[in-house]
């Protein structure tokens, strides 16, 4: 009888990917990297384990949103004060900081609670091509033309 094999958090080889999101739609992006924050796309993949890659996600400012959702989308969150609701919505977040709105749409993707939180801070967003991790030498990740 052959055992189910159960990966154990020490034993977990992380990956480090970049994605260049210029001319990406938001949503489509955020699958891709959604999956492979989980680990989706091993072999080892287990719902319960925090199996992920980290993920570079560059030219946040070059994100596509499609139809109206530049004006209509709209971003809450509460102060925690009486009428402290505020909203913004997606095209002023997008200009005052895209970085934002990808990570907004990637943590909603990912599991809640504890789990879902580490599997955010694997996350790494930026405006511009640059990246403070040359040293982890990141992969390319190809996302397919349907996708795309």
């Amino acid at each position: 009888m052959k055992k189910t094999y159960v990966p154990k958090s020490g034993d977990v080889e992380r990956a480090w990917w970049v994605v260049d999101a210029s001319g990406m739609t938001l949503g489509r992006l955020s699958t891709v990297v959604a999956s492979h924050l989980r680990g989706k796309h091993k072999p080892t993949f287990t719902t319960y384990e925090d199996t992920g890659d980290h993920v570079i996600v560059l030219n946040a400012e070059k994100v596509k949103l499609s139809g109206r959702k530049l004006t209509d989308k709209m971003y809450r969150h509460h102060t925690g004060y009486p009428g402290g609701l505020k909203e913004i919505p997606a095209g002023k977040l997008q200009k005052a900081h895209p970085e934002r709105l990808v990570e907004i749409a990637v943590k909603g993707m990912l599991p809640k609670g504890s789990l879902g939180r580490a599997m955010g801070r694997k996350l790494k967003v930026y405006v511009g091509d640059k990246h403070p991790h040359v040293a982890q030498q990141p992969k390319s990740l190809a996302i397919p033309a349907a996708v795309r």
